[in-house]
């Protein structure tokens, strides 16, 4: 990029001495930098920190150009700039040539990610810029570090790179795609974001290594049911809350709080589960095990526990129901 005719006679200082003499380099843009930003010419200062930081993070000097590019940072603020397309390009392409040694990059980052929650539209920080920096690290095999961008971020292609991250991550443990198929579903539908659950589930289980399974529609989508019985309840539950209409669901807030709210029902429940699923039951709250421990020391007895009932295998009609 040529130098603007503001920003030329500052480049022409600048620039050719990056090879030779980096650090007079870094001093002069620093210096030009502070005098356009003091008298209000904040574009030239943006246009002269820029392309000194590119042209030092091509020479190696990384430091130098770290330190720039948080100056750039600085006149963004002064000058109140908004999150656009070029003012988040200059961003990446200086992320993008900070390199991944040592932690040169994640001072960018996390500067950059900062100045986009004030000065855009996401308080968590601009939606693109995470996905950029998450398919950064993506590619990287940098999974830990990928994740969180791509659940901040509201873009689908996020949600999309997620379900494929998290099957590279799982691919070698089958055991393990419930707990990923949570870790990306519940996040999404935590903030809000329906579609991005929806996205990675999809993405997620078309993924799968192929075992049994049964589609199962559900008003004008199709589930497939997998053999993982947590990676169907996170299909079911993006259905869901994809279905819920917040404070018009008058009826099913009415039967929650109302009916199914009961003891007796509440109870009926709790042994539904125990019978049919094993759950432990839940703890009474009046239960003593201190007395109980004492008791016995004493020649007393505790309270027995009762016995778990158990669903026998005869107990359900062989040929289906009537």
């Amino acid at each position: 990029m040529p130098p603007s005719s503001s920003s030329s006679r500052a480049l022409n200082a600048i620039l050719p001495q990056i090879q030779s003499a980096p650090y007079e380099a870094h001093q002069k843009a620093r210096t030009f930098a502070s005098r356009y930003t003091k008298s209000g010419q904040h574009d030239t200062a943006i246009d002269v920190l820029f392309q000194s930081a590119r042209e030092l993070f091509k020479a190696g000097q990384s430091g130098s150009g770290v330190d720039l590019t948080g100056f750039l940072l600085e006149v963004y603020e002064a000058k109140g700039e908004t999150v656009s397309d070029e003012s988040r390009g200059r961003l990446t392409q200086l992320i993008a040539l900070a390199g991944s040694e040592g932690a040169w990059r994640k001072t960018i980052i996390d500067k950059s990610i900062a100045w986009s929650a004030k000065h855009g539209e996401c308080p968590a920080g601009d939606a693109e810029l995470h996905h950029y920096v998450g398919e950064l690290f993506y590619k990287e095999g940098a999974f830990e570090a990928a994740e969180p961008h791509f659940l901040v971020s509201s873009k689908r292609d996020s949600a999309r790179l997620l379900a494929e991250m998290f099957i590279e991550w799982s691919a070698s443990d089958a055991s393990s795609y419930g707990a990923f198929s949570l870790r990306g579903t519940l996040p999404y539908l935590q903030n809000g974001n329906i579609l991005g659950a929806r996205t990675f589930i999809t993405h997620f289980v078309a993924a799968l290594p192929r075992t049994s399974e049964a589609p199962l529609q559900v008003g004008d989508t199709e589930v497939i049911l997998v053999q993982d019985g947590v990676v169907n309840f996170a299909q079911l539950a993006v259905l869901t809350c994809q279905r819920a209409q917040g404070e018009r669901n008058k009826a099913v807030r009415e039967s929650w709080e109302g009916l199914l709210a009961t003891p007796e029902v509440r109870q009926a429940l709790t042994e539904i589960s125990t019978l049919y699923f094993a759950f432990a039951p839940p703890r009474s709250q009046n239960a003593n095990p201190l007395g109980d421990m004492l008791s016995s020391m004493f020649g007393g007895s505790a309270q027995p526990k009762p016995a778990r009932r158990v669903l026998a295998p005869t107990s359900m009609p062989s040929g289906g129901l009537d």
